[in-house]
């Protein structure tokens, strides 16, 4: 074990405490290894996330991106919408091909998206 010295100001403090004693039976140094790994479980999760879909009617056969289920024309598919943001999913770049997401991954891919803190 190794001490560290350093000052938080008063709301860290109080903050620290209530979490310590929430969710660690007040044990301050678990707590802040808690919060580290939770950090670096985020780190390098950075990039294009999905932020929503917008349906496109199909002018000929395609198929779902992710299942790859064939969809005629006339059909409805979701394309996605891209946004730079954090997730377990972030992609470094952009897709170069069309990509489009049957009603049933996009409801999927929707249901998958982790809570927010």
């Amino acid at each position: 074990m190794q001490r560290l010295n350093f000052t938080l100001d008063r709301e860290t403090i109080a903050l620290l405490s209530e979490l310590a004693q929430t969710f660690y039976q007040g044990n301050k140094s678990q707590t802040i290894r808690a919060a580290l790994q939770s950090l670096a479980t985020h780190t390098g999760h950075a990039g294009w996330v999905i932020n929503g879909y917008s349906p496109i009617e199909l002018s000929s056969t395609t198929f779902c991106h992710t299942c790859g289920t064939e969809y005629a024309k006339g059909d409805l598919l979701y394309r996605p919408v891209f946004d730079r943001g954090f997730s377990h999913k972030a992609m470094v770049n952009l897709p170069t091909k069309t990509w489009l997401d049957c009603p049933d991954c996009v409801t999927q891919n929707t249901e998958e998206a982790p809570a927010s803190l």
